[in-house]
């Protein structure tokens, strides 16, 4: 399906915009694609930018599927705004992964619409409250993204 969400007219403050919060995002990246997540929430999600061609790594949390699926929240805090990762997946949904624990797993994402994201997103703010939070303060729908592996060991390679 189509990443087609659109922006909202308010909602709170856009998130990573300054430095210490950029800092921090790095360190976090880092972190996670060498030693992983304790408590089993993050992965680094990897996208080429939309307007600069570049592979960008973000820290985002995720929630289990069926099998090996995974779900994500574009909610950028409840941010008028879709985050930036999401416009890069938009651009680019051929060329997205997932880092983790030295390893990176070649993925294919899809935004859900209707019940089913519905669905998910009742799991997801029951497993995690502040997603709710999120919803209150924005007026746009916040997408919830599917990443589902590539088929075949090929789509796994270690990080070096």
């Amino acid at each position: 399906m189509a990443f087609d969400t659109r922006n909202g007219t308010r909602g709170a403050r856009q998130p990573g915009r300054n430095r210490l919060e950029q800092w921090g995002n790095r360190r976090m990246v880092e972190r996670l694609r060498r030693h992983g997540d304790r408590r089993g929430t993050k992965l680094v999600l990897v996208t080429i930018g939309s307007k600069s061609g570049e592979e960008r790594r973000t820290p985002v949390r995720w929630f289990p599927g069926e099998g090996d699926e995974r779900f994500i929240v574009a909610s950028a805090s409840g941010a008028p705004r879709n985050p930036s990762w999401y416009y890069n997946i938009a651009a680019h949904p051929d060329h997205v992964a997932t880092e983790l624990a030295g390893e990176r797993i070649d993925v294919v994402a899809e935004q859900l619409h209707g019940a089913e994201r519905d669905a998910v997103w009742r799991q997801i703010t029951a497993a995690a409250r502040g997603f709710a939070r999120y919803e209150r303060k924005t007026d746009r729908m916040i997408p919830v993204i599917r990443l589902t592996p590539l088929g075949g060991a090929e789509s796994r390679h270690r990080i070096v």
